[in-house]
């Protein structure tokens, strides 16, 4: 991984699958290379500009160093291009027959989610 500034991620940590996909990139990820923010529980201060509680908790969101969020399967092609080892799945994915595919399966996982979160 080459080195880069911080950037934010942020998730909902009330919903359990999330929470642990989380657990795994902050296992693999150099402690400050990442600013993990929990939407679920944060201030909405911590969100920052141009983003939202609602937002935040609705889809995946990434804000890279020049400040630009990103959302969704783009924010997780931009997070794994920045977790050491996973250089490669953020290529493959960013590719359209794998971007196609990831971006189904992420949009069926949004419909189930609720089913698996736990309230705020």
């Amino acid at each position: 991984m080459t080195e880069c500034s911080p950037v934010s991620v942020y998730y909902d940590g009330a919903c359990p699958v999330c929470s642990r996909e989380i657990a795994t990139y902050q296992r693999l990820t150099p402690e400050d290379a990442v600013r993990w923010v929990d939407a679920s529980t944060c201030d909405e201060s911590d969100l920052g500009e141009g983003l939202d509680r609602s937002q935040a908790l609705g889809l995946f969101h990434l804000r890279d160093e020049s400040g630009r969020v990103l959302s969704g399967l783009d924010a997780f092609i931009a997070l794994w291009a920045r977790v050491p080892g996973l250089g490669l799945v953020a290529r493959l994915a960013a590719l359209p027959p794998f971007r196609s595919l990831l971006g189904f399966g992420y949009r069926v996982f949004l419909k189930v989610r609720p089913l698996w979160r736990s309230a705020p």
